[in-house]
């Protein structure tokens, strides 16, 4: 199993729980792009296959905002060796001109299990609309109460509830990480799986 880190628009920094977790698991293989800044969908989505086509296991993506939508552009020769996603508070590309690009948002099914989370006050993407891809993509649905853009600047560090969700979608075997601490949740969520918020 190969956990494919796929950040967002500028990239993830230091403390952001994408990084701690590059550093730690093992087993995790970051994403690098040639423009953080004005990114491309072509640039960008080809970089995540790449990376994918690279690894000899299977893969399990654990992306956030951009890299989210990102995922959901990747052509089917890479989607079919995922075996599971993470996509944490996708991006809104028609809500910022610089990511423009990566409009329209791709409304099919994915051909892997995913869980979507997403914040009730993300100030880049409405949970509303988070819930429509969540639908669309056939993706678990995790709605968190005012976990702003689940990142550095909201209080998410290690972010022990996104670990349990990944080991949710690739097993308890396939992580260890014995210098983290993920035994106790710092954020209380409201899981509402495969279910969304009256519009």
């Amino acid at each position: 199993m190969r956990f494919i880190i796929v950040p967002g628009w500028r990239d993830s920094g230091p403390g952001h729980w994408q990084s701690l977790w590059a550093e730690r698991l093992g087993n995790a293989v970051r994403v690098r792009q040639d423009d953080w800044i004005t990114p491309s969908r072509k640039a960008w989505v080809a970089a995540i296959a790449n990376t994918i086509q690279l690894q000899n296991e299977p893969v399990v993506i654990v992306a956030h905002s951009l890299g989210c939508i990102a995922t959901a552009h990747l052509p089917p020769e890479a989607a079919e060796r995922i075996q599971g996603a993470l996509l944490v508070a996708p991006a809104d590309p028609e809500r910022r001109a610089v990511l423009s690009d990566f409009a329209p948002v791709p409304y099919q099914k994915l051909p892997y299990r995913s869980v979507l989370v997403a914040s009730s006050n993300d100030p880049f993407c409405p949970v509303r609309l988070a819930g429509a891809y969540a639908r669309a993509w056939g993706s678990e649905f995790v709605r968190l109460q005012d976990a702003g853009h689940i990142n550095v600047e909201s209080g998410h560090g290690d972010w022990p509830l996104g670990i349990a969700l990944l080991q949710s979608l690739a097993g308890d075997a396939s992580l260890s990480a014995p210098r983290l601490d993920f035994s106790s949740p710092q954020i209380s969520s409201s899981s509402s799986f495969g279910s969304l918020e009256p519009a």
